[in-house]
């Protein structure tokens, strides 16, 4: 059984199944092609439903394991979603940019994120505030936010997390390039113009609509609250242990 049952009526109400044009179709996406439609590909909503909630049963698995899912959404139209996805269940998230090496060379960026928020610690303190001059200060501040915006969404990834969740894998590719080199699975939503064996559990869906993000987004948060119980119900149960075992 599914850890969520999604709704084929929710999805076609969102606009789920709308593909790209023809022409711009991706050979490897031909099963999941229901039929075409004034010159656009139709997306088969039976094999979203199938892939969707093998997604989510993954993403649950994967957060009930103790682990944290990377939300990935650099596209104007997912982004301020994902990002609100991403706060909303205390998960990282990439919504600006994707900087070069963000997995490949976590060492360096938790170099960075360990500087930032050693900054941040101290501009709250006042230490900052009691050794600089007002003009430092606010040097500090500027530097605080350039670096917020660029790494403030995986300030708390704790390390390289057991899943990255990408909304465009065509316009995230080098997110997929990485996470592939690491072999970190990733769950993806993939339009008619891409190609789905980059993803280890791919979404046959609309990439672009702000419905259908939207109502993947929500289905991805139910998976991750869902996963949160699943560890929150198995973590007494280990404390017992390990207490009767002493």
């Amino acid at each position: 059984m599914a850890t969520i049952d999604v709704d084929i009526k929710q999805l076609l109400e969102a606009g789920v199944h709308f593909g790209h044009k023809t022409s711009r179709w991706h050979p490897k996406m031909a099963t999941y092609i229901h039929s075409k439609r004034n010159g656009s590909h139709i997306i088969d909503l039976t094999k979203t439903v199938d892939g969707l909630e093998k997604a989510l049963d993954f993403v649950a698995q994967t957060v009930g394991e103790g682990k944290q899912v990377l939300f990935v959404a650099t596209k104007r139209q997912a982004q301020d979603i994902v990002k609100q996805l991403a706060e909303d269940v205390k998960q990282p998230y990439v919504t600006e940019r994707w900087l070069g090496g963000m997995l490949t060379n976590w060492p360096t960026i938790s170099g960075r994120i360990k500087h930032l928020t050693t900054l941040e610690e101290k501009m709250a303190s006042g230490e900052l505030a009691n050794k600089y001059s007002k003009l430092e200060v606010q040097r500090f501040q500027e530097e605080i936010d350039a670096m917020n915006q660029i790494y403030g969404g995986i300030k708390h990834m704790t390390n390289r997390p057991g899943a990255v969740f990408i909304f465009d894998v065509v316009s995230d590719i080098n997110a997929v390039r990485e996470a592939r080199k690491l072999h970190l699975p990733i769950v993806a939503l993939i339009d008619t113009n891409a190609d789905p064996s980059l993803a280890t559990y791919p979404i046959p869906a609309n990439d672009d609509a702000i419905k259908a993000i939207q109502l993947i987004a929500d289905y991805a948060k139910q998976a991750v609250e869902a996963g949160k119980t699943r560890a929150a119900k198995a973590t007494p149960v280990a404390d017992k242990d390990e207490k009767e075992a002493k």
